[in-house]
């Protein structure tokens, strides 16, 4: 049976989005700032579009302006001819400089023009993890195979400084590298087998025998190959492993580990190093130098003892044991099991969490550090004769409008058909664009205004006093859909008496608070956070304690949402804040 091609006609509905609608929601969804960056790039790609600025004339003021130049220009022009003219004028002493003498005054016109270099070339920028590590690599001196591997390694490291890639993922990226530098030319003898006249010369059993004893040659240069291959990579192994050891140790020290447990022990060995040096250097120290001695290395010596021929206790093998064996138990502060564990007296032991604290768990950060993101509000709720009012920031935004010049074009006759097709196609897009603007604009008010209307005591008194509020709730007052107000207030901040804040702040949930008003949730967290800092370390409140003091204070809470602010907040629970 064979398969027909067969016409159905099927009606359906779906909700489709205009290109308008679809610009419209993008635009609403735009802070200030890029709505300013989206209006510029229009400008650009639409010619109709253009900026107005504050001291722009328009076209019948500038014509006049113009007309009234020449004839003033004219004027001066045939008074200047019916008077006498001075010799001395028609010198032009510009030129005269220039050519003959030390050129010590020119005329304007004859200034030379060239690009000065911006003053943001001259300014500092913050030194990054791989910056400082490439700078350290590059005062070592190492072989072009491990400075490759170190460099790989460095460029592998996340934020934290840990390494993401494993050894075979170097491995392979190394032997990239290498096939990319490396040219391999192809041998004589390859070239000559594939000549097509020497082909022609062998007569047909020489051929064949020829081509059996290429075929068991191939074979063994195939294996020859793979065994080189092998060898290559576990030679290239050893040299990802060396390099990985050089970047370990470079500043700061246990960049370059793969988690938590390595990178700690990499410090504890660099600082048993350094405090061995230290120790070494003190016994070799002559007997009339032993105060300098003690005063250049006591401090160290107190920071981190080690063993020496008294046999004092060696914190550093404490500390190593403790990170290999017992992490989950020092991030517990269990200090009983600490002890029991490592066999030492509890001060011993509480000697050596003291230095592993010491340590940094995340050394590639002090050098990924994020700058302050600078904020512009794009709203300000300002108080004027006791009332607050809504005002839009629209400080530097480009006022648009449309070019007049391409309006007549569609109003000339002499226009082809093409021109005024595209014209009137930029039109619409930028009188869409234009329209957009302006939706957007009254959205964010009208939602502001709600915004005002219900937490006017919030912006008088502060925090304390916000309301619960939800997006819904605005929706409905202000008649449009909830996503369109969850769009309005993104990632969009407002100017309040009470600081700078996003407008997403003031929409939250609410629990039933004392006196039988609701309570934002922001508040109740704030509330679960100041009961945890004011508790007490070596007894800590649980989840149920803390949810019987909010009761107590007249908030009906469970524990399991107490627990749940309480790991939104990224606070530790009861077993990991007690203090042993």
């Amino acid at each position: 049976m064979l398969l027909q091609p067969k016409l159905n006609m099927k009606v359906s509905q779906r909700q489709v989005l205009t290109p308008g609608l679809v610009q419209m929601v993008s635009v609403l969804a735009l802070n200030k700032l890029e709505l300013k960056e989206m209006i510029n790039t229009e400008m650009v790609e639409n010619p109709v579009l253009e900026e107005l600025e504050e001291s722009a004339v328009s076209l019948e003021e500038r014509a006049g302006i113009e007309g009234d130049r020449e004839r003033s220009a004219e004027e001066v022009v045939a008074a200047s001819e019916r008077e006498e003219k001075d010799p001395f004028d028609e010198i032009d002493f510009g030129s005269y400089f220039q050519d003959y003498l030390d050129p010590g005054f020119r005329t304007a016109s004859n200034f030379e023009e060239y690009d000065k270099p911006s003053f943001e070339n001259f300014l500092s920028q913050p030194s990054t993890l791989s910056d400082h590590l490439a700078w350290q690599l590059g005062s070592l001196t190492l072989s072009p195979e491990v400075r490759a591997a170190a460099e790989l390694v460095v460029g592998n490291l996340n934020e934290n400084g840990y390494l993401t890639a494993t050894d075979e993922e170097l491995v392979d990226g190394l032997m990239s590298l290498e096939r990319r530098v490396k040219t391999v030319p192809i041998s004589f003898d390859r070239r000559a087998k594939a000549q097509p006249s020497d082909l022609q010369m062998q007569p047909p059993a020489a051929e064949i025998a020829s081509g059996g004893a290429q075929d068991s040659i191939e074979i063994a240069a195939t294996a020859t190959e793979t065994t080189e291959k092998d060898e290559g990579r576990t030679a290239l192994l050893a040299v990802v492993q060396e390099a990985r050891s050089i970047v370990n140790f470079l500043d700061p020290v246990g960049v370059g580990a793969r988690d938590l447990r390595e990178c700690l022990l990499i410090q504890i060995n660099a600082q048993q190093g350094e405090a061995a040096l230290v120790l070494r250097r003190r016994q070799a120290t002559p007997a009339d130098d032993a105060g300098s001695s003690d005063e250049d290395y006591g401090e160290i010596e107190q920071a981190h003892p080690v063993t020496d021929e008294a046999g004092r206790v060696d914190i550093f093998s404490i500390a190593t044991h403790v990170v290999t064996h017992c992490l989950a138990l020092l991030q517990k502060k269990d200090m009983r099991e600490l002890t029991r564990s490592c066999g030492r007296t509890a001060e011993e032991v509480q000697a050596a969490v003291e230095f592993i604290r010491t340590l940094d768990p995340r050394p590639g950060q002090r050098y990924n550090q994020s700058e302050a993101r600078l904020i512009e509000p794009d709203v300000a709720f300002v108080k004027r004769d006791d009332k607050y009012i809504v005002l839009m920031n629209e400080e530097d935004m480009p006022t648009l409008r449309l070019n007049q010049s391409y309006r007549k074009m569609l109003q000339q006759k002499q226009t082809e058909k093409e021109v005024k097709e595209y014209v009137k196609e930029r039109y619409k897009s930028a009188i869409q664009l234009l329209r957009n603007i302006e939706q957007r604009k009254n959205t964010i008010v009208r939602t502001c205004d709600v915004i005002v209307r219900r937490q006017t005591e919030f912006l008088e008194h502060g925090v304390n006093a916000l309301k619960p509020m939800m997006i819904k709730e605005v929706a409905e007052e202000i008649g449009v859909h909830p996503s369109t107000v969850s769009r309005a207030v993104a990632n969009k901040y407002v100017h309040t008496p009470q600081g700078v804040f996003e407008l997403r702040f003031f929409f939250s949930e609410g629990v039933n608070g004392p006196e039988g008003g609701d309570l934002p949730l922001v508040l109740l967290k704030r509330k679960v956070k100041k009961l945890i800092e004011e508790e007490d370390e070596r007894k800590p409140l649980t989840d149920d304690q803390l949810a019987a003091e909010l009761q107590r204070q007249g908030i009906q809470v469970t524990r399991r949402t107490v627990a749940k602010y309480r790991e939104d907040m990224q606070i530790p629970s009861t077993h990991q804040r007690r203090v042993r």
